[in-house]
C-alpha cells in the first residue's frame, strides 16, 4: 500500500507539470487569435499595416501575406543520427516521421522505454515461474510429513520451484530444534524470497516517473524552439511555430505512452507479490502447527 501511495503521489505531481505546460501552450495559441480579433475591430489600421509591410514603396494592393508567399521556403536538412533515421525506410513510416519530429529527447524516451520493456518481461517471466498451486503443495507436504517423516517432506519441497516451497523447506530443516528455530528459519527465508520477488521493480517504478518528466522536458524544448523562431522572424505565421509545437506535443504524448504501460505493469507485479506474501504466511503457519502437533 505504501508503494502504491508513493506511485499515486508521483502521478499527481506529474499531472501538475502537464497542466502548467498546457497553460503555456494555450497562451501561445491564443496570441494569433487575439491579433485577429483586434484586426477585425479596426479594419483601417489593419489595412494600413498590410500596406506598410510590403517591400515596394508603391505597394498599394500588395499585402504582407503576398510578400511572405514570395519568400522561398527554407529546407532544413536533418543531420546526425536523427538524419540517418529520417532518410531510412523507418523514417518514411508514420511512427518514424513522428520520432524524427520529436527531436533529440525521443532518443531518451526510447532508452527509457527499452529499459522498462526489458524489466517488465523479466518480472512477468519470473513471477509466472514462481506461481504454484499452494493448497496442493501444503497438502502434499503435510500428508508426506505424517506418513513418511520430515526428510521425505523436505524432499517434496525440493521438487517444487518458487518462494513458498523454499520457505517450507527452510522450516522443515529446523524442525528438530523447536518452534522458535522453525519460525526464525521461515522468517529469514521469507525475507530472502521477498527480495528476489521484488528485484527489478525499482527500475519499472523509475520508468513510470522518468518517462513523463523526459516528455515534459521535450515539451519545454519545443516551446523554446517555437519562441526562438518567433523572435528571429520579422513576420510571424503559423508555420514558424508549428515545428516547435509539434515537437512539444509529440514528446509529451510519447512520455505518457511509455509511462502508462509501465505503471500498469508495476501495479500488477506489486499485487502479485502481495498475494505471494499472503500465501507464504498461510502455508508457513499451517506447517508450524503441524510440526507442533507431531512433536507434542
Amino acid at each position: 500500500m505504501a508503494r502504491q501511495a508513493r506511485a499515486l503521489q508521483g502521478t499527481l505531481k506529474n499531472a501538475g507539470l502537464w497542466l502548467t505546460a498546457l497553460g503555456l501552450l494555450s497562451m501561445l495559441l491564443a496570441t494569433p487569435v487575439l491579433a485577429q480579433d483586434e484586426a477585425e475591430a479596426n479594419p483601417a489600421a489593419e489595412k494600413f499595416r498590410k500596406i506598410s509591410a510590403t517591400s515596394d514603396s508603391l505597394g498599394f494592393g500588395s499585402t504582407a501575406s503576398d510578400s511572405i508567399t514570395e519568400i522561398p521556403a527554407k529546407i532544413v536538412q536533418v543531420e546526425g543520427l536523427m538524419g540517418f533515421v529520417d532518410r531510412s525506410p523507418i523514417g518514411q513510416t508514420g511512427a518514424g516521421g513522428l520520432f524524427v519530429k520529436g527531436g533529440t529527447f525521443m532518443w531518451w524516451l526510447l532508452s527509457v522505454a527499452l529499459i522498462g520493456f526489458v524489466f517488465i518481461i523479466e518480472r512477468a517471466w519470473t513471477l509466472s515461474r514462481a506461481r504454484v498451486n499452494t493448497r496442493r503443495l501444503i497438502g502434499t507436504i503435510i500428508t508426506t510429513l505424517r506418513n513418511d517423516g520430515v526428510q521425505a517432506a523436505a524432499e517434496e519441497c525440493q521438487k517444487v520451484r518458487g518462494p513458498i516451497a523454499a520457505i517450507l523447506y527452510s522450516g522443515l530443516q529446523k524442525s528438530d530444534k523447536g518452534r522458535d528455530a522453525v519460525e526464525k528459519a521461515i522468517g529469514t527465508a521469507g525475507t530472502i524470497e521477498m527480495s528476489f520477488l521484488e528485484r527489478g521493480l525499482i527500475w519499472i517504478s523509475s520508468v513510470t516517473t522518468i518517462a513523463p518528466l523526459v516528455g515534459f522536458l521535450g515539451t519545454v524544448s519545443g516551446m523554446i524552439n517555437a519562441f526562438e523562431a518567433i523572435a528571429a522572424s520579422e513576420q510571424v505565421n503559423a508555420k514558424l511555430v508549428a515545428s516547435g509545437i509539434s515537437e512539444a506535443l509529440i514528446t509529451t504524448a510519447t512520455g505518457l505512452i511509455v509511462a502508462i504501460p509501465a505503471t500498469i505493469g508495476y501495479n500488477y507485479f506489486v499485487s502479485t507479490i502481495d498475494r505471494f506474501v499472503i500465501e507464504m504466511e498461510e502455508t508457513s503457519s499451517e506447517l508450524i502447527e503441524e510440526l507442533d502437533r507431531l512433536n507434542g
